[in-house]
């Protein structure tokens, strides 16, 4: 027998959240089990943006009210309707940071807290151009209600600037722990 869960009641919805209580049996009967998702299509793109030739990533830090404080992050965002992981990428990554890039690859979707939710998340790679934003400003064209700072850290020191915003009390997003311990 496959489990499958079944939506059993709306428990409530907001304008981006749906909390649902899903009912579902993997064997041993009958089980509730509550979970949150987006409206929309529950879909994200988070960017791993390599600065070339400098050896740089770039990564944003906002305030993030669910965990109550500031959190450094990858740039990402919300997939629209219509749009693929990679068009999100590029609109992105532009949004966030200002900055335009070249697609290198998109992941399959995968799930970063099943437990909680079932909104899928791809990573999109991307190459900046170092050399051609040189002597360029470089404008991020956030949304109105968004406060974003934008880093270009070598990866040669991810580690000690991931160190330095923990001991400021920022939060870091599991995704940055991962690419650490791709790099180590």
């Amino acid at each position: 027998m496959k489990p499958e869960a079944k939506l059993k009641r709306v428990l409530g919805e907001g304008r981006f959240l749906v909390l649902r209580e899903l009912e579902y049996d993997n064997g041993s009967g009958p089980r509730l089990w509550e979970a949150c998702d987006r409206n929309g299509t529950g879909s994200a793109a988070f960017i791993l943006a390599r600065i070339v030739p400098d050896d740089e990533i770039l990564l944003v830090r906002q305030f993030r009210p669910p965990a109550g404080r500031l959190m450094l992050e990858f740039p990402a965002g919300l997939i629209d309707p219509g749009e693929t992981a990679e068009q999100t990428a590029v609109r992105e990554l532009y949004e966030e940071t200002g900055y335009c890039g070249r697609v290198l690859g998109c992941s399959r979707p995968g799930w970063s807290s099943p437990g909680l939710t079932g909104e899928t998340i791809c990573m999109v790679r991307m190459e900046i151009d170092g050399d051609a934003c040189r002597g360029r400003r470089i404008e991020p064209h956030p949304e109105e209600n968004e406060r974003i700072e934008v880093f270009r850290v070598k990866r040669s020191g991810l580690a000690d600037f991931v160190a330095a915003q923990e001991a400021e009390g920022v939060g870091i997003d599991t995704k940055i722990y991962t690419y650490l311990a791709g790099m180590a």
